[in-house]
């Protein structure tokens, strides 16, 4: 693809980042390496690789697409899908070996109707919904459907999971209660002699600090990326960022006072400024800003001036010499001393690390570095 903005994967640091997990981990204890979305735009295919030749024993992905794109890469391992499904898709995740969740009794009839049709048993698992308000069985009715998907002879009933609603800021008191809530489910399955070969309920902020939650399975998804959930969670040391983001200079200005940059006029020059505009706005993810942030030439923080359009941001490199037009900006990433993460463009835009990952768009090409290639 013929474009001067591209996203680089590390692959040495992908690797290097599963290996000091599978270190932390205790033993025991299995990786669900969460790789929807594109990996959070690395590339499904490429970490899920990287993942079950670390060791990773499941994958996961959020839509029945998604999965069907694994199975096309020729990734045979087992594969959850997160969600629901409508009952067009029932009889696809049989034929293809795809996990999923029956959390109501009318969806575990469709089930049970689809198997006895394809003539394939369905693998599932039930999520307890405690206190995310999101998908799942409320706790307070989890057994009901747990006991009837247990009996169901068309089922391998495999897992039952929760989800954290907030387990990687200081605060997890409610993280606290909604463990107690699956912790009463999992005691009662105890009691009726309901067994599965996997609890979950660990995300990366899960696994990071709330060991108790860890059980059979976590499931991690920007950890191994390099980029931790939250700015207060525990660390592992060596963990690094996998992905950088790449754009040039196409064009330099210099303004006069008065001068204004961008749509809006939200810049005005008051004194001479060099203005360089490189090739990558906020139709490729970049998010829309306005004189927030920066981004980095030859090694040196230079600040964005005016707002953004979708193909092209403005910086300002008055300070930065020798600049010239098509040099390589860091737009996401470490160049020489400075480095720019995902948590500080979340900042400037007022979101979250994984809505900056998953947000780059197409029209970059990724580049993915193996260990030969692999800058240092």
């Amino acid at each position: 693809m013929f474009r001067s903005a591209w996203i680089e994967i590390d692959h040495r640091a992908l690797r290097e980042n599963f290996r000091r997990i599978f270190r932390d981990k205790p033993e025991g204890v299995g990786v669900l390496s969460v790789v929807k979305d594109q990996a959070y735009g690395h590339g499904a295919a490429a970490v899920a690789n990287e993942a079950l030749r670390a060791g990773a024993c499941y994958l996961a992905v959020a839509t029945l697409g998604e999965a069907l794109e694994l199975r096309e890469q020729g990734i045979n391992a087992p594969i959850l899908i997160f969600g629901e499904r409508s009952p067009e898709e029932v009889e696809v995740c049989l034929e293809q070996r795809l996990s999923f969740f029956v959390n109501e009794l009318e969806m575990l009839t469709l089930v049970r109707q689809a198997v006895r049709r394809v003539g394939k048993r369905a693998c599932v698992h039930v999520e307890v919904d405690t206190g995310l308000s999101r998908y799942g069985v409320r706790w307070t009715r989890a057994m009901e459907v747990i006991r009837a998907v247990a009996s169901a002879p068309e089922v391998e009933f495999e897992g039952v999971m929760s989800h954290f609603a907030q387990s990687d800021e200081l605060d997890k008191s409610f993280a606290y209660e909604q463990l107690g809530r699956f912790e009463s489910v999992l005691n009662a399955m105890r009691e009726d002699g309901i067994r599965v070969r996997y609890r979950h309920m660990c995300n990366s902020g899960g696994f990071l600090d709330i060991p108790r939650a860890h059980f059979d399975l976590v499931r991690l998804g920007i950890l191994p990326l390099g980029v931790y959930p939250s700015q207060v969670c525990r660390r592992i040391e060596g963990i690094r960022p996998v992905m950088s983001v790449r754009a040039r200079i196409a064009a330099l200005r210099d303004l006069e006072p008065g001068d204004v940059v961008g749509y809006g006029m939200h810049y005005v020059a008051e004194s001479p400024r060099r203005i360089a505009v490189v090739t990558i706005g906020y139709a490729d993810g970049f998010p829309r800003v306005r004189n927030r942030g920066y981004m980095l030439v030859r090694g040196k923080k230079a600040p964005i001036v005016g707002g953004n359009a979708m193909d092209a941001t403005m910086i300002d490199v008055t300070e930065i010499e020798g600049v010239s037009r098509w040099d390589v900006v860091t737009v996401l990433g470490r160049d020489g001393q400075e480095e720019i993460t995902a948590h500080d463009i979340a900042s400037w835009r007022g979101t979250v690390s994984y809505d900056i990952l998953a947000g780059w768009g197409p029209r970059l090409s990724r580049i993915h570095l193996f260990e030969e290639e692999a800058p240092s």
